[in-house]
């Protein structure tokens, strides 16, 4: 019986030595498939950015002012800021010319990773290049994106190298890939929205639906886009402006929640309709940390401003003065209080001043209640808004 029980313990023995080795030839295996699966999902993102249109652009076309403090310089090297140019081209993946409808700066902080959003009003009366003072959209069909960012770090004493222009079509499918958007509508919101769907569905090929109603709706992509169009209320392109920004708030937060499988397609579906200046690694950092991205601020810009007609140019925003805005900008996206504009910037706010006749804060118009949108879903909250109904 002993005999017995040593064979038979040193079978079970055995028997549990070819388990253990069973199971970590099975890990060994499932750990070689997982690497395998990201290589493979590492080379199928990398073909698809590829299909990005690339457009590099150095510190000298980008316009940095030269005469820029180093102590301002070393500080915004702290952050990555990207311009964002939506274009109004009334075509599909022309990123050349065109209007740039919408002019965003977003100032990522290389520590903490919040975001601070910037709309440029675009009508906004601004060198655009070459000394030629215009509305800011008017840059972008001068000479492109190139131009674009020249006219951002020229006026505002930036050093943007990198940006991102994306037409109606690109917009639509990212958010119809991410499920649509919760948004709250004001019933004449809901009724210019409708007005604008023929023109946007004529470019995307889509046909979309009519809204009705007010109040929290589910948006797909050409309802959003014709949503962030909307300037025709009280507020004017003030209020469009922060449209654009709750549309880009709720299309972040819905990303960070999006799956492995819904991202990889908008990848496909999109990379090849986006025109950038990022490169592969930097585009797979910022990707990296999109769960982290956190939207601290978001404001339109220039601050303190006033409208009017401008010889040659019609309606334009003013600001008054681009010096004291672009002060308060560097303080806003960087924490720099009190700064000191360069020589460049003073001697452009002082040709705008003379050139339109306004040259003091005094004589602005009251906008701020336009400008923070942070957590909105909607301008429901806006007193104007809500008078018009």
């Amino acid at each position: 019986m002993a005999t017995n029980n040593r064979y038979g313990n040193r079978r079970a023995v055995n028997q549990r030595k070819k388990q253990k080795k069973r199971r970590r030839k099975l890990a060994a295996f499932m750990l070689e498939l997982l690497v395998l699966a990201v290589i493979l999902l590492g080379i199928y993102v990398v073909s698809l950015v590829r299909k990005i249109n690339y457009n590099d652009m150095t510190a000298e076309e980008a316009g940095i002012n030269a005469d820029l403090d180093e102590e301002s310089l070393e500080t915004m090297n702290g952050y990555t800021n990207i311009a964002i140019f939506g274009l109004d081209n009334r075509s599909e993946g022309s990123y050349n010319t065109g209007n740039s409808d919408t002019i965003m700066i977003a100032s990522i902080n290389g520590e903490t990773h919040e975001v601070k959003l910037v709309s440029v009003f675009r009508d906004s009366v601004l060198n655009v290049g070459n000394d030629e003072y215009k509305k800011a959209n008017s840059a972008y069909a001068k000479g492109g994106a190139t131009y674009a960012v020249a006219m951002l770090n020229t006026n505002f004493d930036l050093n943007i190298t990198e940006y991102v222009s994306v037409d109606w079509a690109a917009v639509v499918t990212v958010i119809d890939d991410l499920g649509g958007l919760d948004l709250n509508l004001t019933s004449q919101e809901v009724e210019l929205l409708n007005t604008y769907l023929q023109d946007v569905d004529n470019v995307t090929g889509k046909n979309t639906s009519y809204l009705s109603g007010s109040g929290e709706m589910h948006l797909d992509g050409t309802q959003a886009v014709c949503y962030a169009r909307i300037r025709k209320t009280a507020g004017d392109d003030y209020l469009r402006t922060s449209r654009q920004r709750i549309v880009i708030q709720a299309l972040l937060e819905k990303a960070k929640t999006a799956g492995v499988t819904t991202l990889l397609k908008i990848c496909q579906d999109t990379f090849d309709d986006i025109s950038t200046s990022l490169s592969l690694k930097q585009i797979t950092t910022l990707a990296k940390h999109v769960s982290d991205y956190n939207i601290a601020a978001s404001t339109g810009f220039p601050f303190t401003v006033t409208s009017d007609s401008v010889s040659g140019l019609g309606s334009c925003v003013i600001p008054c003065t681009l010096s004291t805005n672009v002060s308060k900008l560097h303080e806003f996206l960087f924490d720099e209080t009190g700064y000191q504009v360069s020589a460049t910037v003073s001697g452009l706010s002082a040709t705008i001043a003379n050139m339109t006749g306004y040259d003091s804060e005094s004589d602005a118009i009251d906008i701020s209640r336009y400008n923070d949108t942070l957590g909105a879903n909607g301008t429901y909250f806006k007193d104007e808004e809500q008078s018009t109904q």
